[in-house]
């Protein structure tokens, strides 16, 4: 599960700067396999962070996380150097995470149900018991 997308970016940082990023071919359309590549490494990013303190893949994506990996996205867009406001917010996700990874911040999860029956016991079946203490008197 990617933890942002295309149609991510394009709402957070409208379709004039991530068409200005990601056209490689000029033809006015977002390259999908370079966009696809990016956000695999920004995924690959985070889980390293997050594999530190959370079962993965994640059961839900909080919106904060969603909003981390666009602005990582957005910085490994830019092909040579990126602006400094696009910089500094890719340093403050990165400081997030290394907070999530250390155990200084918690991502808001959803707590998965438990069951009505549970009582905390494991529950278990076995077959019928071939032999016992009586068949074994005489052996």
């Amino acid at each position: 599960m990617s933890y942002c997308t295309l149609d991510d970016l394009l709402d957070v940082f409208g379709e004039a700067e991530i068409l200005q990023l990601t056209d490689r071919d000029g033809d006015t359309v977002p390259d999908a396999g370079y966009i696809v590549a990016v956000l695999a490494d920004v995924d690959a990013e985070i889980d390293g962070y997050l594999r530190v303190r959370y079962a993965l893949p994640l059961s839900a994506i909080p919106n904060r996380l969603r909003a981390l990996a666009c602005d990582m996205a957005r910085y490994r867009c830019y092909p040579l150097a990126a602006p400094e406001a696009v910089r500094q917010r890719y340093e403050d996700a990165r400081s997030y995470l290394k907070d999530l990874a250390a155990g200084r911040a918690q991502l808001d999860l959803p707590t998965p149900p438990t069951a009505a029956s549970d009582t905390g016991s494991p529950a278990y079946s076995a077959p019928t018991r071939l032999w016992d203490v009586d068949a074994l008197v005489d052996f």
